[in-house]
């Protein structure tokens, strides 16, 4: 099983990265700041760890194997197939930060980065998936369950529950806190009772488990602001039909009616009225992978056009040594490296408790840009075959428009990075 050869390099990382970080912090405490720079340079961002070239490599031989023949008939159906969603769980890609404990692979947040981009390069449906339930999903329980919670669900999240994010609604969507979900708790403070309606929700049509975010109270407006872990087999709720949608056709998007739906009061998520801060620094991170995945399309495109362009000849010579593409092709994979450069280096200062908002914005938004920009040069370089089924990069420019859009649009992105921009100048 692939998943627990990543389980074995997952321990043997995390035991190399504790020796190393002991030999650096004695380096540090018994001499200069000069011989600690010479004795341990800053490693580049592009460098991957054992573990995350590991999971890289098994990503891309199942992706390019398993998931390749399967991509234009999900598609076509609409639907993730159930042995693609088993697989996933089976190799690990759905478990990537749940701790061994709980039945996961207890890796790190670049590599379920890693694995998203991968994924991407195949089928970004199938990525966004994996994205969702890692770094919305999983990473909220980790963070802010209770232990109670944490046991209940993690096991499940690992082996075949699929989880969704419910947080937009028809009327609150950048204004996400203008919700009018409310949660309701009963007489006897047993139970909240849940009553609304949740829109634009990925997965909603396999989840088995719903991160809801409602009004507890409404008066205090959005610090009434709460999450809840919601069964979906639970009375009241609904889901409804797929959205008939541009690209992403296999991922699932569908409204969720929640009608007077009791859920217990242990399962609130964190604290009451926390919802909001929980939704923002969530959402901060899974910005990252949102990026990852964006990277990943305009990756998948050149995986498809550049050895096409290496083939294909025309007027005596190969379309790949002609000067104007030239041009065109090396800007964009300059372009498509700084968006690489850019998700690596969030990855790196979430994980080491650094301050990453700001990055992680400028990120999304480029990443989004570069993916648009590559996938649409892609069907011009193909020529006519690329504006046909034929290829897959049509695909490609369809799944990638809505980088822009969800989880914080473009506009938000650039109006989060001026705040923070604003705020360093005041500091």
């Amino acid at each position: 099983m692939i998943s627990i050869a990543i389980r074995r390099f997952a321990r043997k990382a995390k035991h190399d990265s504790i020796k190393g970080a002991s030999g650096l912090s004695t380096a540090v405490s018994t001499g200069s700041r000069d011989e600690f720079a010479k004795a341990a340079p800053p490693m580049p961002v592009t460098l991957l760890t054992d573990d995350e070239r590991m999971i890289q490599d098994s990503v891309r031989k199942w992706a390019n194997h398993d998931l390749k023949p399967l991509v234009r008939e999900m598609e076509k159906n609409e639907l993730i197939s159930p042995s693609i969603i088993q697989e996933l769980y089976t190799q690990g890609y759905m478990s990537l930060e749940i701790p061994e404990k709980y039945g996961g692979v207890g890796m790190n947040f670049t590599s379920a980065c890693i694995t998203i981009q991968e994924i991407s390069r195949i089928d970004p449906s199938i990525a966004l998936m994996v994205d969702v339930h890692n770094t919305l999903v999983v990473n909220a329980i980790r963070f802010w369950a209770s232990e109670f919670l944490q046991d209940k669900y993690l096991p499940k999240l690992a082996t075949d529950s699929v989880s969704a994010f419910c947080l937009s609604e028809t009327n609150a969507g950048s204004d996400a806190f203008s919700m009018s979900t409310t949660a309701k708790l009963s007489s006897d403070g047993s139970h909240y009772v849940i009553n609304g309606t949740k829109s634009w929700i990925t997965s909603a049509r396999e989840a088995a488990l719903l991160l809801v975010f409602c009004n507890a109270d409404p008066s205090k407006g959005y610090k009434g602001i709460t999450a809840f872990l919601v069964d979906t087999n639970l009375p009241g709720v609904q889901i409804g039909k797929p959205e008939s949608k541009l690209g992403l056709k296999a991922s699932s998007t569908c409204q969720i009616f929640f009608d007077d739906v009791k859920v217990d009061a242990d399962h609130v998520l964190g604290e009451v009225g926390q919802g909001y801060k929980y939704c923002i620094e969530i959402l901060n991170e899974g910005r990252i992978g949102i990026a990852a995945q964006q990277i990943g399309i305009a990756k998948g495109c050149l995986d498809v056009v550049m050895p096409y362009l290496n083939e294909r000849e025309q007027f005596g010579q190969k379309l790949l040594n002609m000067p104007a593409l030239q041009q065109q092709y090396a800007q964009a994979a300059t372009e498509l490296h700084a968006a690489e450069v850019m998700m690596l280096n969030s990855c790196r200062l979430k994980e080491n408790g650094l301050p990453f908002v700001k990055e992680a914005a400028m990120t999304k938004l480029f990443a989004s840009q570069v993916a648009e920009k590559i996938s649409s040069q892609s069907i011009e370089w193909l020529g006519g075959i690329g504006y046909t089924t034929d290829m897959i990069v049509e695909k490609f420019y369809r799944d990638c428009k809505v980088g822009s859009i969800y989880e914080g649009s473009s506009n938000i992105q650039r109006q989060t990075i001026a705040k923070i921009m604003n705020s360093e100048l005041e500091q």
